[in-house]
């Protein structure tokens, strides 16, 4: 390395030391000691590892950096102003109630990519960004800056064997081994013992020295060598690095330095690290030109479907058809699977699509964080699997909800209706889980019209998390093809000319409520029935419109545990107006049987439903 851009990289790092001190110091909280080791890191990165135009945040060919360990937020701020993009004056808004600059990186500053600082996501996101690069013949490289204490979360290593088995050439992560976690030291502060366990999940690892400049840069030029597999550098660091006090210590994790110690430290910091020579000045590499890759490509209107009344067909085979049908109309649609594609029946679509298709294997944490990954960088990404395997990967869900990026979930073997599988199957948690992220919508169709419209429906919606809910067995075909769906939406099935109870259902449910609907109209009861397909947001003008067209009674009735699903939404919607409601629901834990044994035990069936209707219809009268 020649000597001027040495210089000058050394200087870089001690800007950056300088100024995430300041910045946390300014903020009054912060991780200024994190960010003190990953400084020459970081400097290296931004001023010769990657390629990048810092004017156009958007530029599809730049080399896109995650901040895994989001806690050192402030050395990222520090290495953006380094670079011109902020202010001094932005820089010390660190942490403020209006600044875009937060304690933890989120897209609202807009050269962040991903929303980080829930440990351990940073390589999924990664492995998914890497890939699309793959996908779109594009030559950018995604960089991962990870702290070691998060190498012990599981979903690191998820990563890692999807990352080497899909070859990606074009990622690579830098582990800040500072040995030092929140409370004391991290798992494995030995490097030699991370770069073993990378390398035995295929990868190439490099061993360094974290804190020397050359060191760094020959790291970087020699991954950008590596063919067929990704690259993990291993740097040996000290957290604090620079200042004497603080160095390699116990104890210093997340907190500032306070104005008063600010001065001293400044000038340790100008003494140990401040050039004493002119220093010639560089910017970040340009990358290669990649024109028109990233133009808006909207997709053309899908088919209607070719369904038949009466006929059945499991919803789950009907999300497949439909996948298979937006392939051919959106290009930028990639199917995720873990590992389950032959149950979910996303193998539809990777027969016709396999460039398109993820196998992502039965990871479901590293899936979603692909999947965010491949969000960010503009494709349209479909998730699926079981709907109970979701919990799992709650975190990177609701993470994705921060980064602002549009998921497409679908959940299926949902609910006691799988039958003889048991629990640890049946998704019983799904709704409750996505009606609480922010901006989501949740789906649950009960035929196969109604799941293919609505992942039309899904492809579009860019405003947050979608999460389709899909059934394992057969259904009736109960709508035309051109029936019309929409978010926030639900349809009356049935309406009886004195009804005195609305009953709503939504999947399996709404054809016990069909049945019940029959049953009590044998016993001179009329009631109304609804589909609420969109529980979330659902249509509280038609429920409470039927409701007073019913005697202002509700029954709810769902293939779900009681809290957070549709029965409560449903009372939280018409929590304000009048209305007696019951709400229906799997309250104990199942067990193995038939699905007509599991939904009579848990009482969501037709019979169940009959006598809560007539039990509100008669408790009202008393």
């Amino acid at each position: 390395m020649k000597k001027d851009i040495k210089l000058f990289l050394e200087d870089v790092a001690y800007q950056l030391r300088r100024d995430s001190v300041r910045a946390t110091t300014a903020a009054g909280s912060g991780h200024p000691t994190s960010s003190l080791s990953a400084a020459d890191l970081v400097a290296v990165l931004f001023f010769y590892g990657m390629d990048y135009d810092p004017e156009n945040p958007h530029n599809p060919n730049n080399d896109r950096f995650i901040l895994s360990k989001g806690h050192a937020s402030p050395v990222l701020y520090a290495a953006w102003k380094a670079v011109g993009v902020i202010s001094d004056a932005e820089l010390l808004s660190l942490r403020d109630f209006n600044s875009v600059l937060e304690g933890h990186p989120t897209p609202r500053f807009e050269y962040v990519d991903v929303a980080t600082g829930s440990l351990g996501m940073g390589l999924s996101i990664g492995v998914g960004m890497a890939l699309s690069a793959k996908k779109d013949h594009l030559t950018y490289r995604t960089y991962v800056l990870l702290g070691d204490s998060e190498v012990a979360e599981g979903s690191i290593w998820e990563a890692a064997e999807l990352g080497a088995y899909y070859k990606l050439d074009n990622l690579i992560g830098l582990i800040d081994c500072n040995g030092l976690g929140q409370r004391g030291e991290t798992m494995r502060a030995d490097v030699q013992n991370y770069a073993d366990k990378f390398a035995a999940f295929g990868w190439h690892t490099i061993i360094i020295d974290g804190h020397q400049i050359t060191q760094i840069a020959q790291a970087l030029d020699t991954a950008r060598t590596i063919t067929k597999k990704p690259v993990m550098i291993i740097a040996k660091t000290i957290k604090g690095y620079g200042i004497k006090s603080v160095e390699g210590k116990n104890g210093y994790h997340g907190k500032a330095f306070t104005k008063e110690q600010m001065g001293s430290i400044l000038q340790e910091l100008k003494d140990r690290f401040e050039p004493h020579e002119p220093v010639k000045e560089f910017m970040p590499n340009e990358p290669e030109k990649a024109e028109g890759i990233f133009t808006a490509q909207l997709c053309k209107p899908l088919k209607q479907p070719r369904y038949k009344v009466d006929d059945m067909l499991a919803t789950r085979v009907a999300y497949g058809q439909a996948l298979q049908a937006l392939g051919a109309t959106c290009p930028k649609v990639v199917s995720l699977d873990g590992e389950v594609s032959n149950s979910t029946y996303t193998y539809l679509f990777a027969e016709k699509y396999p460039e398109r298709f993820v196998e992502c294997f039965i990871a479901e944490q590293n899936m979603v964080g692909m999947g965010m990954g491949f969000a960010a960088r503009g494709f349209t990404p479909f998730i699926a699997t079981f709907g109970a395997f979701y919990t799992r990967a709650l975190d990177q869900i609701r993470m994705a909800a921060v980064s602002r990026l549009p998921l497409r979930l679908v959940g299926s073997h949902a609910g006691v209706s799988i039958g003889e599988d048991g629990p640890s199957q049946m998704a019983l948690e799904d709704i409750a889980i996505m009606r609480v992220i922010p901006n989501s919508v949740v789906f649950y169709p009960c035929d196969a019209v109604s799941t293919y419209q609505l992942v039309n429906i899904m492809c579009d919606y860019n405003d947050g998390i979608s999460y389709l809910r899909t059934t394992r067995g057969k259904t009736q075909i109960i709508y035309d093809n051109m029936k019309e769906f929409h978010v926030g939406g639900c349809h009356v099935i049935r309406e009886g000319q004195e009804s005195q109870a609305l009953i709503i259902g939504a999947g399996v449910t709404l054809y016990e409520a069909l049945k019940a609907h029959e049953l009590l109209k044998l016993d001179g009861i009329e009631t109304m029935v609804i589909d609420l397909y969109s529980i979330k947001p659902l249509d509280a003008e038609t429920i409470l419109s039927c409701a007073r067209r019913s005697g202002n009674r509700i029954v709810t009735v769902e293939d779900h545990y009681l809290e957070g699903g549709l029965g409560q939404a449903v009372v939280y919607a018409m929590r304000n107006h009048d209305i007696t409601i019951d709400c229906l629901a799997v309250t104990k834990i199942p067990h193995s049987g038939s699905p007509e044994q599991l939904i009579s035990y848990e009482k969501i069936d037709a019979v169940a439903i009959l006598d809560a209707v007539k039990k509100i219809i008669y408790t009202d009268r008393v």
